[in-house]
């Protein structure tokens, strides 16, 4: 049986480890030069290394370690980065919202919400959740979305906001925050109404935390929020970040067969030329329909 083992973890998983282990009566905390925390008990020892965000496993009982309380197996004992240890998966209940197309002249802008606990967290995983940012593959973004949504305990919402709307909405509001605010306040109140008892809510940080607290505030939402960077390391988060790439990746399909023009993503030159090949196809006003007038692009075309 090996001594030691190397396990790259993140910081939200090297988190939630150190609270499981500082709940568990027969770990003590330790010291050691650099480690973000340490612990050890009778057979192990555990040490935190947050510059490479290595965990390191020594002593006889480092294999058990590995199996009962991370729940790996000695062979997957150097997952990737990204990758979202079981044992580590925040089981809480909470909502996680995320959105998709922000950043795309082209299309909508969808904001999905989804609702994880015990009972369905570590499924989610198992199916392949995971930040959609990772999956490139948009038939497996539209498989895993299809499975998310049939898992039992799940519950999620999903908002698409097409461009002709979406540009009234950013008229009215005048920044792009606010208007992500107002979206993901709106899915986070359609979730409170289905799972009340729900307590807390994460997203991502796009901006002040305030411009978000003061969206739910204004709908009267006793949840509490969580804003963090890399927020779709959490399950619930990166369900719904899967959820709302889904949704854009149809709505892009389907506009750009009706329209018989290509719609390709972000914002660069090429971008230009296909927004300039739309509007010579079916004119400037119906533009609105298809694409985000307050992008830099649309002050490029003729």
């Amino acid at each position: 049986m090996a001594n030691q083992f190397t396990i790259q973890l993140t910081k939200t998983e090297a988190d939630t480890l150190q609270k499981k282990l500082e709940a568990t009566p027969d770990f003590r905390i330790t010291t050691r030069d650099y480690a973000d925390f340490c612990f050890e008990n009778e057979s192990v020892n555990i040490a935190y290394y947050p510059k490479k965000g290595k965990l390191l496993i020594q002593g006889r009982g480092a294999e058990d370690f590995l199996k009962n309380t991370l729940q790996l197996q000695p062979e997957e004992k150097a997952p990737a980065l990204s990758t979202t240890l079981p044992a580590l998966v925040d089981t809480t209940p909470h909502f996680g919202v995320d959105e998709s197309g922000k950043g795309d002249y082209f299309g909508p802008l969808v904001v999905a919400g989804v609702y994880t606990d015990e009972r369905c967290a570590a499924e989610l995983v198992r199916i392949g959740c995971k930040d959609s940012k990772s999956i490139p593959d948009d038939r497996k973004i539209l498989s895993i979305a299809e499975k998310i949504k049939k898992t039992a305990g799940v519950v999620y919402e999903v908002i698409c906001i097409g461009p002709r709307r979406y540009n009234e909405l950013y008229t009215e509001i005048g920044n792009l925050n606010r208007l992500l605010a107002w979206g993901h306040a709106r899915v986070i109140a359609a979730l409170h109404e289905k799972v009340p008892s729900c307590p807390r809510a994460l997203s991502d940080q796009f901006a002040n935390e305030w411009v978000l607290k003061r969206a739910l505030g204004q709908r009267h939402i006793p949840v509490q929020l969580e804003q963090r960077t890399k927020a779709e390391s959490d399950v619930a988060v990166a369900a719904a970040s899967i959820l709302a790439r889904a949704r854009f990746v149809q709505w892009m399909k389907q506009t750009a067969e009706a329209s018989k023009c290509p719609m390709p993503l972000g914002c660069a030159p090429h971008v230009t030329r296909a927004a300039q090949h739309f509007i010579e196809t079916h004119g400037r006003e119906r533009l609105q329909d298809v694409a985000k007038l307050h992008f830099k692009v649309t002050q490029k075309l003729k």
